[in-house]
């Protein structure tokens, strides 16, 4: 007769691994492998430990199996606002990436704060996460190298290697060259940059193709068009505000990413700015909703989603755990309606 238990809500008894083996007719030790992935068991027995598992609905108890193994099933994520849409892109990738090793992400935030960074990624440490996933950090290459001695860790933004340690890189310089170089060639001489946080080395390397591009069309960008933001809407409408109000002309705006253009576009509709007719406007990373602006945004468009799924697939790979590889397209830009030839 097979044995079943009371599993409902109401239930007072917690399904152990010994009920699913005596249901299962197996071992316990049998039970233990197959949870393990460790069992090479004839299919019959595998499959009558899956059904006993199903009926009795047991869930393994994962704090004691990590305190016998040592492994957590976790992956700590260090991003910098959940609330971007660049970040949320970016996770949703870490997630798709991690959901067939059965891991699950912790994610906390730094708030663009060096500090905070650091006391996260320690938070994470002391929690036992498998390995660590840092979506840009402006902590020091130390600091990582630190805390890849003590578990697996892949940082976006950075050229570090180790044991230990992978780092994944898009070109940015790239990408603020490709904006630039098309509102040149539209004819715009005058172009505003706003920049992106001080000290992160994505908004230095924008900023570094947007002079590269004046440079080869041999035009001298006026310092006073650089104004500096914080990656945010908000960030991008003061300093938007302020561009427009010091009174020097320009008649194009290059934003460090789409969430400042979108600050800048309220600016510039609050001074009587029309976009494109009296100013072009380019973002950066392309986000979803950029596409349904009024006008929609042209922006560079790196691939975000892709990135998260490629940081995940690497830290799986060094945690034993061997995925399929990513390929990471080239960044582009995505001509829409915020651009048109400049005509003086």
């Amino acid at each position: 007769m097979t044995t079943t238990l009371d599993t409902s809500p109401s239930g007072t008894e917690a399904v152990t691994l010994l009920d699913v083996a005596r249901v299962a007719g197996v071992s316990p030790s049998t039970v233990s492998r197959i949870l393990n992935g460790t069992a090479r068991v004839a299919p019959a027995k595998r499959e009558a430990v899956e059904a006993a598992i199903a009926q009795l609905q047991f869930r393994p108890n994962i704090f004691a199996r990590s305190l016998k193994t040592g492994i957590t099933m976790t992956v700590g994520v260090l991003t910098q606002s959940i609330e971007s849409q660049f970040y949320s892109r970016a996770l949703k990738g870490i997630e798709v990436g991690l959901e067939a090793s059965g891991h699950s992400p912790i994610i906390v935030s730094g708030h663009w704060s060096a500090e905070t960074d650091l006391a996260s990624l320690q938070l994470l440490t002391s929690r036992r996460v498998d390995g660590l996933i840092i979506l840009t950090s402006n902590i020091s290459d130390a600091d990582v190298q630190q805390l890849a001695r003590q578990q697996p860790v892949v940082i976006t933004e950075r050229a570090l290697e180790g044991p230990k340690l992978r780092s994944l890189h898009v070109d940015q310089k790239f990408g603020g060259y490709l904006a630039t170089q098309h509102l040149l060639a539209l004819g715009h001489t005058r172009i505003a940059h706003i920049a992106g946080v001080e000290n992160r080395a994505d908004a230095q390397d924008r900023y570094l193709g947007y002079l590269q591009a004046h440079a080869e069309a041999g035009v001298t960008p006026d310092p006073r068009l650089l104004v500096r933001g914080n990656f945010t809407d908000q960030g991008g409408h003061l300093a938007a505000l302020r561009l427009i109000d010091s009174g020097v002309p320009f008649s194009a705006v290059f934003c460090a990413n789409d969430d400042t253009a979108q600050g800048a576009r309220l600016a510039l509709y609050q001074r009587g700015l029309r976009v494109p007719d009296d100013v072009s406007l380019v973002g950066f990373d392309d986000m979803p909703t950029s596409s349904f602006m009024t006008p929609p945004l042209t922006s560079v468009r790196q691939p975000v989603y892709e990135v998260g799924l490629y940081a995940a697939r690497m830290l799986l790979d060094m945690m034993g755990y061997p995925a399929d590889a990513v390929q990471l397209p080239p960044l582009e830009l995505m001509v829409r309606e915020t651009t048109r030839k400049w005509q003086a």
